[in-house]
């Protein structure tokens, strides 16, 4: 049932998921629902338990699962690219994500196992807390202007750039006129690189403050 209320928010959001609409997924009635949650609250509370079991749990396997603080930063980064591509295929969770009072076992589990491999690395209390709301609004943030750009491949930034440029008053807006031109229409430009960027700057950030 819940594979199926994620097929439906990932077709129509999360507003789409409804005691009715569910039931059409699973061709059956949606009174027969009645028997396996109590209510919609349930069902939403399942699928993003569901979205929180699909990202990596950071530090499986790792030198950080075994307490090697030199590992956190590989542990945190592999987490936060997990999030982000399962964030990517599920955007309508994030909204819903924080939104839970009844959080199920895998949310649980993935919260506990972030903040431990922060505390063992050696992060105050405080700090972990303050890593773990800057790291997990950067993801979202990203995820959500990634889900919301007008270009996805190579072929449509140049047409959407080059849209633009051509309104363009450059002598009034050099400096993007610069950004367009000199980095936006280069070969090779990939705007989904600005993630690893943008996390290794927070990573070492954090690093500076862990002790």
């Amino acid at each position: 049932m819940l594979e199926a209320a994620v097929r439906v928010a990932d077709r129509g959001g999360v507003a789409a998921i409804t005691m009715r609409k569910v039931a059409q997924e699973l061709g059956v009635e949606a009174m027969s629902l009645y028997h396996h949650v109590p209510n919609k609250d349930a069902i939403l509370d399942g699928v993003v338990d569901m979205v929180f079991a699909a990202i990596e749990l950071p530090g499986a396997g790792n030198g950080a699962a075994r307490g090697r603080d030199d590992d956190w930063r590989d542990a945190i980064r592999a987490r936060a690219s997990s999030a982000r591509a399962v964030l990517s295929r599920h955007s309508w969770a994030l909204g819903l994500m924080d939104s839970r009072r009844d959080p199920g076992p895998a949310t649980l589990r993935h919260h506990d196992a972030v903040l431990g491999v922060l505390r063992r690395a050696g992060f105050t209390l405080p700090m972990a807390a303050h890593a773990v709301s800057l790291i997990d609004s950067y993801v979202g943030g990203f995820v959500l202007q990634e889900a919301n750009l007008p270009l996805k491949t190579p072929e449509e930034v140049e047409d959407v750039a080059g849209g633009i440029l051509e309104n363009l008053p450059a002598e009034e807006l050099p400096y993007l006129t610069e950004m367009i031109v000199d980095h936006a229409l280069r070969p090779g430009y990939d705007y989904s690189t600005e993630f690893g960027y943008g996390l290794d700057l927070i990573l070492d950030a954090l690093e500076a403050r862990r002790k």
